[in-house]
């Protein structure tokens, strides 16, 4: 693989522009072999070998290349500094920043303004390199002294927990020991980030000692007890003080984790309990949320180094390009500068990994370090042989299935029989809710393979575990086993006619479509560690939040899961019906009077507006909360839908004129509305002043009509309620049939729309150089005393 393909798969998604324009500065390289090809003399463009010569005139040199020759003495001049082409210096910039400036010495030479203008762009692309690495290293030192602090609270937390009248003094030698090394595994890496924080590291040495995180497994070096007495046989003794517990008295507990009953507190403006209780269930609580905040650090630590790596990787090839093409030698003085910058020379976040280490072992692995690295360097998910197998498996079975239906529909003339109608009013809608449920998932498993291809930041977008997280292989697994389990169903009742003798259908077969939705809902809700257990749950949280709302805080994958529910609202009317067909309706008889209901027919109208409701409530809730205006008028957007959808299916249900007008002028709105939201909010797309024509600045597929036959589609797509509004009736497709295929093209349309919203929120990301989750501490300081000593 080459470089410049190396360097993007490497590179922080969310940090791409901040890395050496490695492509751009290539083709600055470009424009001076274009210029030496111009200026190449004609004669050196002709083949110079003597006539009659079989092999060229370099095979027939003396010195083979074997073995390695000492060259002749350089001369003078190579060792002269007026025969190096650049020279590099340290320069104050005019915004008062430090900065590097490279000047070219060979400017007189023929096409020197070419090499001119590369060293100037490479100097831009290392002072952009520097400036972000060093403010990206401040931040991880103000957040490595916040973590010091959290870790002082937690240690004191821990022994008021474990013994809250008393400490035994060997007790205290322990803990002062381990709040020791979390001072100086912490302190030692902030003590170089500024002055202050060194004096108020200073400060913390009078209440614990200080002692020095082991880079080895063991932790503690044989000189980490600093100060110490001898007893009468020489033998060392620590001395101790008492463990920190006067920390406590300045720190309240925050409530981190949001739920329907503090929401409603909130707003109610009811006094928030802060105080700390010293009990073993909130000392798991706080040392899970350090675990993750220790995780997400050491996360942030890592991929700081990788860009430190491969930005200097980056330089040392440009460089040795530069060379071969110019024959110079300047990579040795340009190197040699890059190595003496920050970017080069600063050890910090290798230290800080290495203190982090020792720190979380220590005191979240029990000393265990296999156990703690591997929780803080998760690795990819493997991807298994055996899922593949399994898949290829289920979707042979698949189609094998659905063609054996075709054959046996023909064999058996199903279509021409008189229990025909009865099967499509009843048992078609049954089994329609899998054929929308396997067709979501399918188009799923697309979404995942093209982020992928793509490298869209997924994962961290929808806050996904990277070790669990599902790719596409796994989510076309689970839909094509739903498939061959919804399609044997279907096989096994298909039957047409009743039992002439009792008058009614095989019970049991008729129970297969309610047995086949018990299964899917007691495997999704399968408390043991099978069948994806962390996604399932994963999934089931963010489907509470949106039945909650608006009562949870709204992220990205609340609102997106009740995106695509209101995709799916054929799919919970399937599900209406089922609860009325099999509790109300002789299921032995395929007789229903569902239609009839009153009930069922209110319903029917609460059930299609439930998932724009969820999002409507999302929607004023992150109105209220965040005060921005365009989610007031997203609400506005899904309350037209509402009104669209109830009024469509008061049409369906009536015919009347009145109905049709109404339903007619809320659908146009609605659907205009939504369909400028799609194309120029949610897909950002449509901007005049783009250098994309009508499409925007950033974009990922290469091809750009991908984005115009998206748009089209989704106008097109949109469009599908005309059925409803029209009353199309296509002579050879049943109503339902028909339904389904509407229902369906919705679905399509909502895939596609997916890929797109999460590229342009994965682009909106880079812009702001995001690419960590936010984790909640579990303490809160009070400053008030640190203010007042300074």
């Amino acid at each position: 693989m080459k470089f410049g393909k190396e360097l993007k798969s490497q590179r922080v998604p969310e940090w791409a522009e901040a890395y050496m324009d490695y492509e751009f500065l290539k083709t600055l390289l470009k424009d001076i072999i274009h210029f030496q090809e111009r200026n190449r003399p004609a004669a050196s463009l002709s083949n110079t070998d003597p006539p009659g010569l079989t092999r060229k005139l370099t095979l027939y040199r003396a010195f083979s290349g074997l073995t390695h020759r000492t060259m002749s003495p350089r001369s003078p001049r190579s060792h002269d500094i007026e025969s190096q082409p650049i020279l590099v210096n340290s320069v104050k910039r005019s915004n008062g920043d430090e900065g590097y400036e490279t000047r070219f010495l060979m400017l007189a030479d023929a096409g020197g303004e070419y090499e001119n203008v590369f060293f100037k762009r490479l100097d831009d692309e290392f002072n952009k390199v520097v400036k972000f690495y060093k403010a990206k290293v401040d931040e991880v030192m103000k957040e490595a002294d916040v973590l010091n602090r959290q870790m002082d609270a937690l240690i004191a937390f821990r022994i008021k927990v474990d013994n809250p009248k008393h400490v035994i003094f060997e007790s205290q030698v322990e803990m002062s020991r381990l709040a020791a090394a979390v001072e100086a595994s912490s302190e030692a890496a902030v003590l170089t980030a500024s002055a202050s924080t060194a004096m108020r590291a200073s400060r913390k040495v009078a209440h614990m000692d200080v002692i020095d995180e082991d880079q080895s497994n063991s932790g503690v070096r044989s000189d980490d007890i600093s100060s110490a007495d001898k007893d009468s046989e020489g033998s060392r003794k620590p001395r101790v003080r008492p463990p920190p517990l006067e920390i406590l008295e300045r720190v309240t507990i925050n409530k981190s984790i949001e739920t329907p009953r503090s929401t409603i507190k909130g707003v109610l403006n009811v006094p928030v309990q802060t105080d700390l209780k010293f009990t073993k269930e909130n000392l798991s609580k706080v040392e899970e949320q350090l675990k993750r905040a220790f995780t997400e650090f050491y996360h942030r630590l890592r991929l700081l180094k990788s860009y430190s790596f491969m930005n200097m990787l980056a330089f040392s090839k440009i460089l040795k390009k530069y060379d071969k093409i110019t024959s110079r030698n300047a990579s040795k003085s340009y190197l040699k500068m890059v190595d003496n910058s920050y970017l080069g020379s600063s050890d910090e976040v290798t230290k800080l990994m290495e203190r982090v280490e020792v720190a979380f072992v220590k005191h979240f692995s029990n000393s265990n370090r296999k156990k703690g690295l591997s929780t803080l360097r998760p690795t990819a998910k493997r991807q298994r042989h055996r899922v593949t197998a399994s898949l290829g498996f289920f979707s042979g079975c698949t189609v094998s299935l659905i063609v054996a239906l075709i054959l046996i529909i023909r064999a058996r003339k199903i279509l021409d029989k008189s229990g025909r109608h009865k099967y499509m009013n009843t048992m078609f809608p049954l089994y329609s809710l899998f054929a929308f449920i396997v067709l979501h998932m399918v188009m799923y498993a697309g979404n995942i393979y093209f982020w992928r291809r793509y490298r869209v930041n997924y994962p961290f977008i929808f806050g996904f575990n990277q070790r669990t997280a599902l790719g596409y292989r796994e989510v076309l697994l689970l839909a094509s086993g739903l498939a061959v389990l919804a399609t044997s169903c279907v096989l096994a009742n298909l039957d047409m006619e009743m039992d002439p003798k009792t008058g009614k259908y095989k019970a049991i077969t008729e129970l297969l479509p309610l047995g086949l939705v018990i299964l899917v809902i007691v495997i999704v809700i399968l408390p043991f560690h099978v069948i994806y257990r962390s996604s399932r749950y994963f999934l089931l949280t963010c489907i509470f939040h949106c039945i909650c709302a608006p009562l949870y805080k709204v992220v990205l994958s609340d609102f997106f899961l009740a995106d695509q529910f209101t995709s799916q609202v054929q799919a919970f009317r399937s599900l209406e019906f089922y609860i009325c067909y099999y509790s109300s309706g002789d299921y032995k008889r395929r007789e229903n009077s569902c239609n009839k209901s009153d009930v069922f027919n209110t319903f029917n109208f609460i059930v299609a507006a439930i998932p724009f409701t969820w999002r409507l409530l999302q929607c004023l809730r992150r109105f209220f909360e965040e005060k921005d205006n365009w989610q007031g008028l997203n609400g506005l957007k899904y309350f037209a839908t509402i009104v669209a959808v109830t009024t469509r299916t008061a049409y369906s249900r009536s015919h009347s004129n009145g109905w049709k007008v109404v339903a007619w002028i809320a659908s146009i709105i609605a659907a205009v509305s939504s369909t400028y939201w799609d194309l120029v909010l949610d897909w950002g797309l449509l901007d005049r002043k783009s250098k994309n024509r009508w499409l925007r600045d950033k974009l990922i597929i290469p091809h750009k009509s991908v984005y115009f036959i998206a748009m089209v589609l989704n106008v097109l797509l949109r469009l599908a309620w005309l059925q409803t509004v029209l009353d199309f009736k296509v002579s050879f497709l049943h109503r339902q049939t028909l339904i389904t295929i509407v229902a369906s093209l919705e679905i399509i349309r909502r895939g596609i729309w997916n890929f797109f919203r999460l590229e342009n929120e994965h682009l909106n990301n880079v812009g702001k150089y995001r690419a960590f989750k936010s984790v909640p501490l579990p303490f809160n300081y009070d400053e008030n005393e640190d203010a007042d000593d300074e």
